[in-house]
């Protein structure tokens, strides 16, 4: 296949660059950017030296919809929505990672991310990119919407729960800790060493953009909009996402009940990894496409417990992303993406 990345200049496409490098079924593999075209790939990035060694070109939507088996979209909001106008007629399948194509309602989209949104029927060709609950549709799609960072720690945490109706959603709080690259490559004040180093903060609080993204797909699940209580916090390291779930449960939900849901809904994945008698740390799934769950039913207060662990630029974005342009291809799963987590 030939493959392209727009937007390759961020930690996303980094992160696709060096997985979609080992992927066997990849012949050539291009980058595009808006603003560094020219630019030599090592240049911005010197540890690839001698290992990737493409040139930056601008980005052609013709060129890029007549000469590419598969478009990934790892750029700012609003390039995907603007570039799909001209990409949905030509040859290439696209994935993209910015979230344009992830809300139904347009005017949820705008409140949330404060700038227009994608055209309607562009959206209604969309499908939601979460690979392990929406796979029949992923092998079927032109266009997928690759889920954020936070939702796919999320959902993959609450689906199987969610699909067996066993929880009230009504009472749903998502505490959520990110590690910096979350925010960009761009450096801001909230990310600044100084003020990151040693430090534990909260950011958008029930503000956060993910939020409808969450809600979104709950409600396709369990048949009822609820909304949620989401707050986000970055924690002083690179990489890695932990959810933690409170919800009340049903009142006849019992220990056994809960592994049983659990191991029926992800025994057949393989990039979800359930361990009940211990939690997860983030560095257990560090530079890699997996998702560690853990839970625990607490019958005291009729409340359960769920933990779950993502690497944000892997699982919740590139990896995942590699993980669905497997399925829309016909390629095994696993395809460059079968790789031991980083440890220490």
């Amino acid at each position: 296949m030939k493959v392209a990345i727009v937007g390759a200049t961020g930690y996303g496409g980094i992160e696709l660059i060096r997985l979609l490098r080992q992927h066997r079924h990849v012949s050539e593999l291009s980058v595009f950017s808006s603003s560094q075209a020219g630019t030599n790939y090592d240049d911005i990035y010197p540890h690839v030296q001698d290992i990737y060694q493409g040139v930056l070109k601008s980005v052609d939507a013709h060129q890029l919809a007549d000469e590419y088996d598969v478009i990934f979209v790892s750029a700012p909001p609003g390039v995907a929505a603007e570039l799909m106008e001209y990409l949905i007629d030509g040859q290439a399948k696209v994935i993209d990672l910015s979230g344009d194509f992830r809300l139904l309602d347009g005017s949820i989209y705008e409140d949330w991310y404060g700038r227009p949104a994608a055209k309607s029927s562009l959206v209604e060709k969309a499908v939601y990119g979460l690979s392990e609950w929406n796979r029949e549709e992923i092998e079927k799609a032109k266009l997928i919407a690759n889920p954020g960072c936070y939702p796919t720690a999320v959902l993959l945490g609450l689906a199987p729960l969610a699909n067996d109706n066993v929880i009230d959603t009504s009472t749903l709080i998502i505490d959520a800790k990110s590690g910096t690259t979350g925010a960009g490559k761009n450096p801001s004040e909230m990310t600044h060493f100084a003020e990151m180093n040693d430090s534990l903060k909260v950011y958008k609080v029930n503000q956060h953009k993910h939020t409808p993204e969450i809600e979104q797909q709950l409600e396709q699940w369990i048949g009822t909009k609820e909304p949620i209580t989401f707050t986000p916090h970055l924690v002083p390291m690179s990489r890695g996402i932990m959810a933690t779930m409170y919800a009340k449960v049903s009142d006849s939900l019992t220990k056994t009940k809960v592994e049983q849901i659990y191991r029926d809904a992800y025994e057949k994945t393989p990039f979800v990894r359930i361990n009940s008698s211990r939690y997860p740390a983030t560095k257990e799934v560090y530079g890699s496409n997996f998702t560690n769950i853990s839970y625990h039913l607490d019958e005291r207060t009729g409340r359960i417990t769920v933990i779950s662990v993502i690497d944000n630029l892997v699982k919740g974005a590139a990896g995942q992303a590699i993980q669905n342009m497997n399925l829309m291809q016909g390629f095994e799963e696993t395809e460059g993406l079968w790789a031991m987590p980083v440890y220490p």
